[in-house]
């Protein structure tokens, strides 16, 4: 499960050690560790890392299939939990140490910033291969945070992205060696820790403000 550290003036969100996937008490977890973060006072910022192969496989497919009665609903829960990395009014930085995928890939891009890995480990979108449309909210939050020929590729074809690869599409800022990833992305979010507050919560609202509104839209969230 989540856990979360303080490093001065960074907070440090680790997603978990395992596929990190968005089960119910997974998100609910992350939206603990978040309440904690906005609530803080003062300089700080937050970094997103997780131990191990992967940073987030998205979706908890076997919850899902077991649970189909309660589609809707997690699917409002994945939004919301999108949004609220969105529009968090702290600078947020993914350090992403391995595998980010699907809605691990979306959460990453739910960031302002991204350090990754850059000789192992992908990020990509793979719905086109295992027959999941994106939903409104979603392709929302993608079509906003990526290129529209990057944000083309990537939802399309499944491409899988390296490091090294996706730094050059701007899918991430940058890519280190693994040694390097989670002290970089400290270090970036250290740098911005002052920006925090309701200032900063204001700019990202507006600046997103037709993605935050689709993400949030509870009535419809499926399209």
């Amino acid at each position: 499960m989540p856990t979360l550290d303080r490093h001065e003036n960074v907070f440090v969100l680790d997603l978990g050690d395992g596929e990190n996937r968005f089960h119910p008490d997974w998100i609910a977890a992350v939206a603990a560790a978040l309440d904690e973060v906005e609530k803080a006072e003062g300089p700080r910022a937050l970094v997103t890392a997780a131990t191990g192969k992967f940073w987030s496989n998205g979706l908890d497919l076997e919850w899902l299939f077991a649970n189909a009665d309660h589609y809707q609903d997690y699917v409002v829960s994945v939004h919301q939990l999108f949004a609220r990395v969105l529009s968090l009014p702290v600078m947020t930085v993914a350090a992403l140490q391995g595998h980010t995928f699907a809605a691990g890939a979306m959460l990453s891009l739910a960031h302002d910033f991204r350090v990754m890995r850059e000789d192992r480990g992908y990020w990509c979108l793979p719905e086109a291969d295992i027959d999941i449309p994106f939903t409104p909210g979603m392709s929302a939050l993608i079509r906003a945070r990526l290129a529209p020929q990057t944000a083309h590729e990537a939802m399309t074809t499944a491409r899988r992205y390296g490091g090294a690869d996706a730094a050059a599409s701007s899918i991430v800022d940058r890519a280190v060696a693994e040694a390097d990833v989670r002290p970089t992305a400290i270090a970036l979010a250290e740098s911005l820790s002052g920006k925090a507050g309701n200032t900063l919560g204001t700019i990202k609202s507006r600046l997103y403000k037709e993605v935050l509104s689709t993400l949030r839209d509870t009535a419809n969230p499926m399209g």
